[in-house]
């Protein structure tokens, strides 16, 4: 059972992102979407879409608005797509791995920068 729910949450994924970046023309959308992750419940009734959105505050906060407004077209969407008798119930959710990721190497880089910069 394991095995299926972690090959859904795959397909969930991959089709979830290619949903948000073709087809949600939602002009709150401003921030660029990124699906991170999916995690779908033991009984598949729900799936944790995790996201990574790119831009200040506000955007982020319209973007996650604008894609939760579009759930329910998503959700149609899959379920066209996806050979499952029930798509579960999406709940997004903001992440911010990558955006860490780059703040963290912009800190590496100027660190290294300054260590080339000092004599020695």
């Amino acid at each position: 059972m394991q095995k299926r729910i972690e090959r859904i949450s795959s397909e969930l994924k991959k089709e979830i992102s290619n949903i948000l970046l073709t087809e949600i023309k939602d002009p709150r959308l401003t921030a660029m979407p990124g699906v991170i992750a999916v995690r779908v419940t033991q009984d598949m009734s729900y799936a944790n879409v995790y996201v990574s959105l790119f831009g200040d505050e506000k955007s982020k906060a319209e973007s996650l608005k604008a894609i939760e407004s579009a759930s329910g077209f998503i959700r149609r969407q899959l379920s066209h797509r996806l050979k499952l008798r029930y798509v579960p119930e999406l709940r997004f959710n903001c992440d911010d791995y990558i955006e860490q990721g780059f703040r963290i190497n912009s800190i590496l880089d100027s660190l290294k920068k300054d260590s080339e910069n000092e004599p020695g």
